[in-house]
């Protein structure tokens, strides 16, 4: 255990809450050699938050600190890990194909897409991925250390520029940093903006496979990090994720970089411009396409479900689709699933007893299906209004029929889930399913989560309209991401039509209100580890002011200040 001075500090371990004398500047890493046989956690440690903020295991403590160590399974735990695994990849590809170039793009199939080119342009083969893999593991079987080099800023520039890597000088030159960490693996640089393990060798579990045109990076399960996590073919939303690629490309933005020098330059407002066009351009697009289902002299289209997970944007999709639908000549009546839950006290629980409002046995379906077929067989039908004051379900004479150009539509977290409209021929079924699919990077190794992109927005909106705090929402986030897993992700393959809701410039606009609600939270609660990483991520943009953004976009859903009313 390394000790530099004879000054003894107090560390409390969180995970039992014990605390012990350590010299100061022992190592994370040592200090858990002294409560690993106390606090026994289940899996490998691979990181750990040191006050509620992520730190690697070889990050030095030289005052009082709380401590509480993690293994994959933990949010951040398992972002360690995979960051890790990136440079893992890549240091490999570097060994193996000298001059290659490695793009990691998305989170897919429960792994990590990634574009590999070869220097002289050649096709990547089965037996490459599998060298490239082969390699890999041998990094591991020789336990090769991670090692942190902390630099000015313009060392960091000067390493990487020597180097070739355009995409990270961009983004340090527009950081506004005065000091960079940058990592090495062996004789291989390159940069993370966070936390790595300590060495190779905790990188025990991944898998590299083709997939499409690239690689298939594939990570430990998050409920279980000895195993890989189970792949699960997603044909429609790769494809989405392309179609997003090939414009990022002709608009020349592919990172955070190229966004910050061209806001420099003063597009901002251009790519503000182009991007709502775009969105607008597809979602015309859908419009006429229901229209044209519409009208088909067999099984025409009665019935638009559209569903995403939180904060995608599906309540201002739903109403420009709406407008959209009216300049086709079509009358679109939008239903809401709101008014068909269950009365409060038949709501189901989650563990800790809080309502499980997410459940698909939290709404009445019978009913509502009941009431939809009878709706498309022409029939007038009472439809209930949900009270959310007393928390029943009230009959106040509210009655629907649908004309015969009216086409039904029906936005919610269950739109595209069978029970709500398994006796309708899916055949009169339109699906549509929307999310935030970022396919901006910060650099060419650092994608960039699609969840951050939607709990940003949600954090805003939650602030905005005064209903949570930061730290509220941050609190809320597993639960809303554990009801998505098993609640909307089964289905998204089965939509008709994909919509991305994400804007190339979103994160710049996000940056100007996200600073001071994040800011907001309390470094002593266990949300500021969340917080102060969002921070960071989005202080990697330049900030734009959201006056360009109109009143129609989808971002105003968040940002407040939209035309629409909700």
């Amino acid at each position: 255990m390394a000790k530099f001075l004879d000054t003894m500090l107090q560390i409390r371990c969180k995970n039992n809450n014990v605390t012990k004398s350590f010299p100061e500047g022992t190592s994370l890493l040592d200090i858990y050699q002294e409560f690993a046989d106390e606090i026994k956690l289940p899996y490998p440690v691979v990181s750990a938050k040191v006050n509620n903020a992520s730190q690697g295991l070889k990050f030095r403590v030289f005052q009082n600190r709380d401590v509480e160590f993690l293994d994959a399974r933990q949010g951040s735990g398992h972002r360690v890990y995979v960051r890790s695994l990136c440079f893992l990849l890549y240091k490999a590809t570097q060994d193996v194909f000298p001059g290659s170039k490695l793009f990691i793009e998305h989170t897919i199939s429960r792994g990590y897409y990634c574009n590999f080119k070869k220097k002289g342009n050649e096709v990547l083969t089965e037996s490459d991925v599998e060298l490239i893999c082969n390699r890999m593991q041998e990094i591991v079987n020789l336990d090769m250390p991670f090692r942190r080099t902390e630099a000015t800023n313009e060392e960091a520039i000067r390493v990487f520029a020597e180097r070739g890597f355009a995409d990270k000088v961009k983004l340090l030159e527009t950081s506004g940093q005065i000091y960079s960490d940058y990592y090495t693996l062996g004789d291989t640089a390159d940069y993370y903006y966070g936390p790595l393990v300590p060495s190779a060798g905790y990188l025990k579990v991944f898998g590299l496979e083709p997939y499409h045109d690239g690689m298939l990076l594939r990570v430990p399960d998050w409920n279980n990090p000895t195993i890989l996590a189970e792949k699960v073919d997603m044909p429609k939303t790769y494809e989405m994720f392309a179609e997003k690629t090939r414009w990022d490309i002709i608009m020349r933005l592919s990172n955070a970089g190229d966004v910050n020098k061209a806001i420099l330059k003063g597009h901002a407002s251009e790519l503000i411009q182009v991007s709502e066009a775009l969105q607008e351009k597809k979602i015309v697009q859908i419009a006429e396409d229901i229209e044209r289902r519409f009208h088909a002299e067999e099984n025409p289209i009665r019935l638009v479900l559209i569903t995403g997970p939180s904060s995608s944007g599906k309540t201002t999709f739903c109403k420009r689709l709406s407008i959209q639908l009216l300049a086709c000549g079509l009358r679109p009546l939008s239903f809401s699933t709101d008014d068909y839950f269950v009365n409060r006290v038949d709501t189901p629980k989650l563990p800790n007893g809080d309502y499980d409002f997410d459940n698909i046995e939290a709404v009445d379906y019978h009913l509502l299906e009941d009431h939809l077929t009878r709706l498309m067989k022409g029939e007038r039908v009472e439809v209930p209004e949900y009270n959310f004051s007393t928390g029943k379900r009230e009959w106040n004479g509210k009655k629907l029929k649908l004309a015969g150009d009216t086409v039904l539509i029906i936005e919610g977290i269950h739109a595209l889930n069978p029970l709500l409209t398994q006796q309708i021929d899916d055949s009169l079924k339109y699906k549509v399913y929307i999310s935030a699919l970022t396919s901006i990077s910060l650099d060419d190794h650092n994608w960039i989560p699609v969840h951050d992109n939607r709990l940003l927005r949600r954090i805003i909106r939650d602030y905005n309209k005064g209903a949570f705090t930061a730290q509220e929402t941050i609190a809320q986030w597993k639960n809303v991401c554990q009801a998505e897993d098993k609640w909307i992700f089964p289905y998204q393959e089965t939509a008709d039509v994909m919509f991305n809701s994400a804007l190339n410039i979103e994160f710049a606009v996000l940056r100007t209100h996200a600073e001071i609600i994040l800011s907001s939270v309390p470094k002593n609660c266990p949300e500021y580890s969340e917080a102060h990483r969002l921070l960071k991520f989005i202080h990697y943009f330049l900030p734009v002011s959201d006056k360009e953004i109109p009143p129609t976009s989808i971002m105003r859903e968040f940002l407040g200040g939209s035309s629409f009313k909700y």
